[in-house]
């Protein structure tokens, strides 16, 4: 499903400062119009609209005793934070999604919300990957891929801008460590 909506706000110019980020997103949209690699990343941003990370938390909290109740407790509360905090970043800047103002970038899932910074697919993703590979490093290959892809797709899918991303990663990164640092896990 490819969307463009007009813009509630009236469509400006983003600056020279981000001439390379509209230019990105625009080459990365692009590649998202081929029909496998759209459904794909569709597919995984579904995932990473929160399913993958429950079906994560169920399993460690089923299956790793108290320790993987403690490990899902922490990703859940963590994933609570970074929920408030990319809700008020995303109110405070109203960034405009990029199928809505960059020609040429067409949205092919419809968003969740109306605003693109940060972009909080890839906020969760990095903040529930960083607490659940302190408990459990085995999981490695599986989340900082499964992160990787998820923070891909919102730029392919013409909802986040490369630095939505990017900030997203920064914040995910110090959100993730500093719960860490408040709730150290059981070694």
């Amino acid at each position: 499903m490819s969307m463009r909506a007009p813009s509630p706000t009236p469509e400006v110019s983003p600056g020279p400062r981000f001439a390379l980020d509209g230019r990105v997103c625009v080459m990365a949209n692009r590649w998202g119009t081929r029909r496998l690699v759209g459904l794909f990343f569709g597919t995984i941003s579904r995932l990473g609209d929160g399913v993958f990370w429950y079906a994560l938390m169920a399993v460690m909290a089923l299956l790793g005793g108290h320790r993987g109740l403690l490990a899902a407790a922490h990703m859940a509360a963590t994933g609570l934070t970074a929920l408030l905090l990319y809700r008020l970043l995303k109110r405070w800047t109203r960034r405009p999604r990029p199928y809505r103002v960059c020609p040429g970038v067409i949205a092919h899932v419809p968003p969740l919300d109306e605003f693109s910074f940060p972009s909080g697919h890839t906020l969760q993703a990095v903040s529930f990957s960083i607490v659940a590979l302190v408990w459990y490093p085995p999981l490695a290959p599986l989340l900082l891929g499964f992160t990787a892809l998820v923070a891909a797709s919102r730029v392919i899918l013409g909802l986040h801008y490369p630095s939505d991303v990017l900030a997203a990663i920064a914040i995910g990164s110090g959100l993730g460590t500093a719960s860490l640092w408040l709730m150290p896990p059981l070694i």
